[in-house]
């Protein structure tokens, strides 16, 4: 039996270790920027933790939360309402995400009080409703896709021009750069997966397995920094 084979005759044992891998590596990284952000005071970095933190709770509520066993005995008819809950903070994820490499052309005076709720943050919040509503109202998630690759697509474009400006390159820049890129391809081939191919099972394999690289690239990035 090969991969692919194991996978797919085991899906739900495999998403329950992949959501418990991605849960994992967002609290690792949500307590560790959140400790290095006390000690620095750098607004970029605690909306880099905010991105990890809405990951962590939208793979909370889908894949553990919205298990069928809860939505068929414990919450009945919450199905619906548990995916609109996950894209909502997926979507939210990347626009956190994409914040903190822009933080300091809208926030130029003086950094914002509160990272979760300020007038800028709000102006996102409206957005990620508004594409999960009408996501809901058509029954697909065109608009979340095309969200998340447009993010995705401005986020590496940032942080290739961060790396190369870089006087002294340092690794975290290099590990940002590839886990954007990386994420941008794993949002290429979900928006393919879903809208042509039917979410045919070999590609869902792979993308699950790309997106735990990209977890785990943001965390061995987060990890290298706060050890110097």
């Amino acid at each position: 039996m090969d991969f692919y084979t194991w996978i797919i005759t085991n899906k739900e044992l495999f998403k329950i270790f992949y959501a418990l891998i991605i849960l994992i590596i967002c609290i690792v990284i949500v307590l560790k920027t959140n400790r290095l952000f006390k000690l620095s005071l750098h607004p970029g970095i605690r909306y880099f933790r905010n991105a990890f933190f809405f990951y962590g709770i939208g793979f909370l509520i889908r894949y553990f939360i919205g298990t069928p066993f809860v939505y068929e005995n414990i919450l009945p008819n919450s199905h619906a309402f548990i995916n609109l809950a996950f894209e909502f903070f997926l979507v939210m994820g990347g626009f956190f995400l994409l914040y903190s490499l822009l933080w300091k052309r809208f926030e130029t005076d003086v950094p914002s009080f509160s990272s979760l709720f300020n007038s800028r943050i709000l102006i996102l919040y409206a957005i990620t409703i508004i594409a999960v509503i009408l996501d809901s109202l058509w029954k697909m998630n065109y608009i979340m896709f095309v969200s998340q690759i447009i993010i995705f697509i401005f986020a590496s474009v940032i942080s290739y021009s961060n790396l190369i400006k870089s006087k002294n390159k340092h690794m975290f820049l290099k590990y940002y750069f590839t886990a954007m890129s990386l994420s941008l391809i794993a949002w290429i081939l979900n928006a393919l997966a879903a809208l042509y191919f039917e979410w045919n099972n070999i590609i869902l394999v792979n993308i699950y397995v790309l997106n735990m690289i990209v977890f785990l690239l943001f965390l061995y990035g987060v990890i290298k920094v706060t050890k110097t």
